[in-house]
């Protein structure tokens, strides 16, 4: 697929998840059948650009190109300078997030709250093309602030006109959070007026779904968010039956249990040791939700303090598994994001 002057493997998309896509989480996602992965969000504060979280959000070493950044804000020349200075640090797509619906985003009128505010819309989307002119800038959005407010077309104008090249667009309203249904006629709608790609996203669970979200919507990619949490085989899934109609099998025990660990040592290596035990507690959690024993496994697991045991915890609970199941079946749960600030 060409995309924005890149060519990627398909158009099936990463969506960026606040402490959910660092930069282990988005290079197993490509190695496992994402065309593009859209980093987490990062502030458009220059005071905290030192700081460790925004150092680890901005750090792309050896990451699959093109390297897609998501920043946030709701001041043009701070959103401005954020451009910049991720460009500088290696970012070939600045993405503008105007779609996450978590409180503390919201409440400093950033996020999904900025579509309360059309003309200050406009003027962040200009000042970021305008300070970024070799750079694709591409904007995420959700089809409005309230069902009473649904102003996505009026966003896509304002878009065009102001050099965005790409607008993906979440199913719901900011106040709708993550509950009910995802809205595919509005982005139908908004894509039959557009003149960029639209990349369609919200509750692409499966690849029956992924199919029937790109046949009602036309759109020309599918962004997929909290439903590759600890099923990252989900875009090698939908890759395969999109092409072929037909199902890859269900990945093998051993397999999960490989690219989980692989995950692992990835996140103790970029994260720390410490700070990569915790962070890699939610990540073993989504990979054994609904698994037999599973509960009780994460109860244990959390407690445990280190590297050692933790390691020793999911290769134990894995070759129990092993024993009894050859393949496992996940299914997806649309509405736990375990208490992260997702911006999918």
């Amino acid at each position: 697929m060409e995309f924005l002057g890149f060519t990627l493997r398909n158009n099936l998309f990463v969506a960026p998840m606040a402490g959910v896509t660092d930069r282990p989480f988005r290079q197993l996602c490509k190695k496992m059948g994402a065309g593009l992965a859209v980093s987490e969000m990062v502030t458009s504060n220059s005071l905290l650009y030192g700081s460790a979280k925004t150092q680890r959000r901005a750090n792309h070493d050896g990451e699959v190109e093109p390297i897609s950044v998501q920043i946030a804000g709701s001041i043009p020349e701070m959103m401005a300078d954020a451009a910049r200075h991720n460009v500088a640090r290696g970012a070939q797509i600045i993405d503008i997030n105007m779609g996450c619906p978590a409180k503390k985003i919201c409440n400093v009128m950033a996020g999904s709250a900025l579509l309360k505010d059309e003309p200050l819309v406009g003027r962040i989307l200009e000042a970021v093309v305008k300070a970024v002119p070799e750079t694709p800038v591409t904007l995420k959005i959700r089809t409005g602030w309230d069902k009473t407010n649904r102003n996505a077309l009026a966003i896509l104008k304002i878009a065009e006109q102001s050099g965005i090249r790409a607008l993906a667009m979440h199913g719901r309203t900011r106040a709708c959070g993550y509950t009910g249904h995802a809205e595919y006629e509005t982005i139908a709608a908004v894509k039959a007026e557009a003149r960029i790609p639209i990349i369609a996203n919200g509750d692409i669970t499966s690849p029956e779904k992924a199919k029937h979200v790109q046949d009602v919507t036309g759109a020309d990619a599918l962004m997929i968010g909290r439903a590759a949490q600890g099923r990252p085989w989900l875009f090698r899934e939908i890759e395969h039956y999109l092409k072929t109609g037909t199902h890859l099998m269900p990945p093998r025990v051993a397999e999960i249990h490989e690219i989980l660990l692989a995950h692992l040592e990835d996140l103790y290596d970029f994260y720390g040791t410490e700070t990569g035990v915790r962070v890699a507690r939610k990540h073993i959690s989504w990979y054994t939700k609904g698994l037999v024993g599973s509960a009780a496994f994460r109860h244990a697991m959390n407690q445990l303090p280190d590297i050692v045991q933790q390691r020793r915890a999911v290769n134990d609970f894995f070759f129990g598994l092993a024993e009894h199941n050859e393949h496992l079946n996940y299914m997806p749960d649309d509405n736990n994001n375990d208490g992260e600030d997702i911006a999918a």
